[in-house]
């Protein structure tokens, strides 16, 4: 990987100016400096700091619809100016506290990483504004985000769109058709998640592919309760991220949301699922994130896609589970016209 290293030197010198204010002192020292008269050497040396420009990809793939950068999402956003289609978000849920489920059978605990532990309402407003408002700034103005969620964040999420500006549009009850027992039995199964549609401008109409989801929902109005499984054996090729999400899912909400060689932005990266849904319905893609074997995960995704074989069986799975229109009916973009002009390729 390569990075942009700046090399900063700092020198510091004291010089004397008549001066009556504080103002005058400024512009004496600039009209100095300016003419040459303050002269710096070596002998004014204090320190270097060298800094690495994250911003250099993590992974590009060979036709450049597909981009992975290590960082924090808000300082790595800072960096740049751009415009984004759509933003699919799945930031933590604070629920790691130490509870157990079931997986394959065995008993496991839930804990998903320091990242998703637990904190204060008002620690958790903040991240949840501080995001938001850094994804809000890279968005075009028809632009609409979706942000998934349980009870332990949706709510937070919520307030802090309403803040920012952003119209709700809908709230997507994800009825997971396969959920996992409770163990405990003092409690009803959970098996549903949240995610949160909102369009950046109240005022600003935003895309909607009506008719697609229609034709998708045996020609009857879609409604804004999903019933899709949870993630497959099949999408764990490259190793199981904690909280990946299906395919299926995000190929939903992509379909409806954006047109071909939309740009799509995941602040969140993970395992990238938000990334290989963009790219076999012909979307481009940015992810950011800050683990290294995330990054990893999600490069071995996208390397997958570059056999033909494998596509088209991720492909004919999400025809079968009518998530996508059949091959015949499927309007994908030609990336090879693709002028892409952005400022992380």
């Amino acid at each position: 990987m390569r990075y942009n290293v700046t090399i900063q030197e700092t020198l510091a010198k004291t010089v004397q100016v008549e001066a009556d204010s504080l103002k005058d002192v400024e512009s004496a020292v600039g009209q100095l400096y300016r003419n040459s008269d303050i002269v710096l050497s070596g002998d004014d040396y204090v320190s270097t700091e060298i800094v690495a420009n994250k911003c250099q990809p993590y992974y590009k793939s060979p036709n450049n619809n597909f981009t992975l950068i290590q960082g924090d999402c808000v300082d790595t956003l800072s960096k740049f100016k751009f415009g984004f289609d759509m933003v699919f978000a799945d930031p933590p849920y604070f629920l790691s506290s130490g509870g157990i489920s079931c997986q394959s059978g065995q008993v496991v605990c839930v804990d998903k990483g320091d990242w998703d532990k637990p904190t204060s309402t008002e620690e958790m407003d903040a991240f949840n504004l501080r995001w938001l408002k850094a994804c809000r700034e890279h968005m075009k103005e028809n632009a609409t985000i979706w942000i998934s969620g349980t009870h332990h964040n949706i709510f937070s999420v919520q307030q802090q769109l309403i803040k920012l500006g952003f119209k709700i549009l809908n709230v997507i009850t994800w009825a997971k058709t396969n959920p996992p027992p409770n163990i405990s039995c003092r409690y009803f199964t959970y098996s549903t998640e949240f995610i949160i549609w909102a369009r950046k401008s109240a005022k600003v109409a935003h895309y909607f592919n009506y008719e697609l989801m229609k034709e998708l929902n045996g020609n009857k109005q879609m409604t804004d309760v999903w019933q899709l499984p949870a993630i497959g054996k099949w999408e764990k090729s490259c190793g199981k991220h904690p909280t990946q999400k299906p395919l299926g899912v995000l190929a939903r909400l992509i379909q409806a949301s954006t047109q071909p060689n939309a740009w799509i932005l995941d602040p969140f990266s993970g395992s990238a699922t938000t990334g290989i849904a963009a790219n076999l319905l012909g979307r481009r893609y940015l992810g950011l994130e800050m683990e290294e074997e995330f990054l990893s995960m999600s490069k071995a995704r996208r390397e997958e896609l570059e056999n033909q074989a494998i596509r088209n069986d991720y492909l004919a799975r999400l025809e079968k589970a009518k998530i996508i229109m059949p091959s015949a009916l499927r309007l994908i973009a030609d990336d090879s016209e693709i002028d892409f002009g952005v400022p992380w390729l």
